[in-house]
């Protein structure tokens, strides 16, 4: 138990709040791009095996560090003595938690049509996940040191892959590939709200006061994301769930769309060389 709070302690480390685009972001930055060019130049023509194990690696990096995260925002110290509070806000089950759940498939499914769902996913949804962060870490950053590594290394990673996966299966990437992924994400969504509405009434049967609102598309509390947060009031809430769905499907046909074009003008160039 001593060792645990001393643990505990070193993980209530704080810095200074990193800013937008400050030396903390941008080291990051770079990090996250010179990882992703490495593994992109060395490592995407390289054995289904080699390409699974890459990704076992940073679906465990991810999990250590979701455990780390939960453990510091749960527990405090009162008087020295160690208390434990969950908030269930923190519950890993939002867009950017996702790999946590469908990098598995990724790894482990061997039945390649099963598999490519999963891949989709990670290529375009949680790389856009990943990207929006990077773009605007501001929500995401706080005092505590570990916590601004843990989100930034997460993040980081679901650029790393879904770019990285590109590479790899960018051949046989089309339209009906992409789609595959908006069926992931529909699972997910549905699964969110089924665990909204759950863990809503069973905190009112325990007279239990907390917010649960994964995907931030719970019918009891308002939706804070961007953009969306403007229409969740003005909308009937089926309508708002609609919008919702319908417009990270489009965003991700962006997304995939952007990839697409990229692919086309890298074919060509190599061409034009050869």
């Amino acid at each position: 138990m001593k060792i645990f709070k001393i643990i505990l302690k070193a993980l209530e480390h704080e810095m200074t709040t990193p800013t937008n685009y400050g030396w903390f972001h941008l080291m990051f930055i770079g990090i996250i791009i010179i990882t992703t060019v490495l593994l992109c130049i060395f490592f995407r023509k390289k054995e289904d095996k080699v390409i699974r194990k890459i990704c076992l690696i940073c679906w465990l990096i991810m999990v250590v560090l979701e455990i780390i995260k939960e453990v510091e925002y749960s527990s405090y110290f009162e008087n020295d003595l160690l208390l434990w509070d969950y908030p269930w806000y923190i519950f890993p089950f939002q867009l950017c938690s996702t790999p946590l759940y469908v990098l598995p498939f990724v790894i482990f499914v061997k039945n390649e049509k099963v598999r490519k769902f999963f891949i989709s996913y990670m290529m375009t949804f949680s790389l856009f996940g990943g990207l929006a962060v990077y773009a605007y870490p501001n929500d995401v950053f706080t005092s505590t040191t570990v916590i601004n590594f843990q989100t930034m290394i997460h993040h980081g990673l679901q650029i790393v892959l879904g770019i990285f996966l590109v590479t790899v299966y960018k051949k046989e990437y089309d339209l009906k590939y992409f789609a595959k992924g908006i069926l992931v994400f529909a699972g997910l969504s549905i699964t969110a709200l089924i665990l909204n509405i759950s863990f809503y009434h069973i905190f009112q049967h325990l007279d239990y006061d907390d917010t649960f609102n994964m995907f931030f598309i719970s019918p009891y509390f308002d939706c804070t994301l961007p953009v969306l947060s403007a229409i969740y009031p003005k909308v009937p809430y089926i309508a708002f769930i609609l919008i919702y769905n319908i417009g990270f499907a489009i965003v991700s046909l962006i997304v995939y769309s952007i990839q697409k074009l990229i692919i086309k003008l890298s074919i060509k160039k190599v061409n034009y060389e050869n």
